[in-house]
């Protein structure tokens, strides 16, 4: 216990306590709140918190309205090719969404396929990808699965008793919803709710590529790296983000807790099986909604093998020399990658074995700060952990690797392996609960110590959700782009994520780096799959908060 909470204090802890105590201090080292007080005095501040909370706001909603019908038909009807309609639903997720940002410029932006086409046959055009528009746009067709899944999950758990009695009392349709449904299926509503607001506020990469950044996060990150590490403005800007992380989760546990949701007993869900023309309005509607969601899926495949693409619909001229770019002339983006994030997936196997078996198998003291500490990266927005180890650990020799902790690598390591520990320590606390204490007990009773037992009994029967919280751990850092754009030492150490956001500075390398949007891809569709024949239907319990 005394190891762990060592290892948590000094890497998740104490550098975002750092940043906090520098916001809120003064040279002399005295408490104060000018710095917050001038925050809300700048016109540019003020105005990148409201677009944030804007954008927030605008990616739940738009992603809200997308995922509810969705979640509805995959939950409440059965039809052929229902598990197409459920893979192709959770796909965003897939790509990363600053890479989606530079394929959807190529397709809704100015100069892009849609409108080329309004100006061919109607001259006009309209402004798809601008400003805070493009952002929203992106982020919303990126993230609304996290929505879309947990949904999904609270309307299977809901009693279809439930709605029977409404319906023998004469409520059906929209009423039906309103009053029964929609209310029984809050939690997983507002779960991943929060989560994307959560994400959307933490998104660093696609304000960037967009080159808009008038938002919280972009100025975070262009005081600390533009100004210096002694900005205070930008330490200032990094609190306010975990701010309003805490109270959207803090409002969240406060609303569903003003209710109560569970169900004295359970039935099997219902479904109805769709036939003839309500089949083809359901293909119809997730046709839509689906085919605007992969717009950056074709987009990014089509710029990996395009040579020349610009103000035309379709590229001009294919090759596949941008592959030959990446996996000959710049191979070590990919190595690097799969360095960094199977070390980190590694570490947070173990510490979140290790973790899991304190809160659930033992009564010492400091468990519940143990969890809290654990838990708390899932509130963290990643610059503001990324500014956090630049301030504490820059400058300071590293024991064992003779050179600060941040002029190598290995603060990358750390950082994808402290962003994702919660995902690992609620998969392993999961799996663990299914596994009963007496199992262990009667491997100590025929003579084995605790750690035999757990070695031969526990880990065997844990080891699918370990395997999968690591394989979650994985594919998430695979694609992490706000604390890697921050914490990269040199750019031959970079890993995919630099190395796309650096290919697509320029015109002439946006063919390279969609050439790695779409390794990153293969990536993270690998791991996914993994994660879902390993740990089956209860993966998604790593991703719920």
């Amino acid at each position: 216990m005394a190891f762990l909470l060592a290892i948590l204090i000094a890497f998740i802890l104490y550098p975002i306590l750092r940043v906090l105590w520098i916001a809120l201090s003064d040279e002399t080292g005295n408490l104060t709140l000018i710095h917050f007080l001038n925050f809300f005095r700048r016109p540019l501040f003020r105005e990148a918190l409201g677009n944030t909370l804007v954008s927030g706001l605008l990616v739940v909603v738009f992603s809200g309205l997308i995922s509810l019908p969705l979640a509805y038909i995959i939950a409440r009807y059965e039809f052929r090719a229902k598990i197409l309609l459920q893979t192709a639903a959770t796909l965003p997720l897939v790509i990363p969404p600053f890479v989606g940002a530079v394929a959807l410029q190529l397709i809704l932006g100015r100069s892009g396929m849609v409108n080329l086409l309004l100006m061919r046959w109607f001259d006009m055009t309209i402004p798809f990808m601008e400003g805070l528009t493009g952002v929203v746009l992106v982020q919303t067709l990126h993230f609304f699965p996290f929505i879309l899944l947990n949904t999904v999950v609270s309307l299977s758990n809901i009693d279809p008793s439930m709605e029977e009695m409404a319906q023998n009392m004469g409520c059906h349709g929209f009423r039906l919803f309103r009053r029964i449904t929609l209310p029984l299926m809050l939690p997983g509503f507002i779960a991943g709710s929060l989560l994307t607001f959560i994400r959307t506020i933490d998104d660093l990469g696609t304000p960037l590529m967009l080159n808009y950044k008038n938002l919280l996060a972009p100025q975070a990150y262009l005081r600390i790296t533009t100004v210096g590490m002694d900005d205070v403005d930008g330490y200032v800007v990094c609190v306010v983000l975990v701010v309003l992380s805490l109270i959207s989760l803090l409002a969240a546990r406060k609303y569903l807790g003003l209710a109560e949701y569970a169900t004295v007993q359970r039935s099997a869900p219902v479904t109805r099986r769709l036939h003839g023309k309500k089949l083809l309005l359901v293909w119809l509607l997730c046709g839509a909604i689906l085919g605007v969601s992969l717009l950056p899926h074709i987009g990014i495949l089509l710029l990996s093998f395009s040579k020349v693409w610009s103000f035309t619909l379709l590229p001009t001229a294919y090759t596949l020399g941008n592959f030959a770019e990446i996996l000959f002339r710049a191979p070590h983006f990919i190595k690097n990658t799969l360095l960094y994030t199977l070390l980190a997936a590694g570490l947070d196997i173990i510490l979140g074995a290790a973790i899991a078996f304190l809160l659930l198998r033992s009564r010492l003291a400091g468990r519940n700060l143990l969890d809290a500490i654990a838990t708390l990266p899932l509130a963290i927005p990643g610059v503001v952990l990324a500014v956090g180890y630049l301030r504490v650990f820059h400058g300071w020799d590293f024991p064992g690797l003779g050179a600060p902790l941040t002029s190598s690598w290995v603060i990358l390591v750390v950082a994808y392996t402290m962003r994702r520990l919660p995902y690992t320590v609620r998969a392993s606390y999961a799996a663990l609960q299914q596994v009963h204490v007496n199992l262990e007990e009667s491997a100590q009773s025929l003579g084995a110590n605790r750690l035999k037992t757990f070695a031969k009994v526990t880990l065997p029967l844990i080891s699918g959700g370990l395997v999968a919280g690591g394989l979650i751990g994985f594919v998430t850092s695979c694609v992490e782009l706000a604390s890697t754009i921050m914490l990269v030492p040199r750019i031959e150490l970079g890993p995919i994520s630099y190395g796309i956001y650096i290919y697509m500075q320029s015109p002439l390398g946006r063919g390279a780096g969609a050439a790695l949007g779409v390794v990153a891809i293969l990536l993270v569709s690998l791991g996914t799959y993994l994660t879902h024949r390993i740990f089956g239907g209860r993966a998604g319990n790593a991703f719920r908060i």
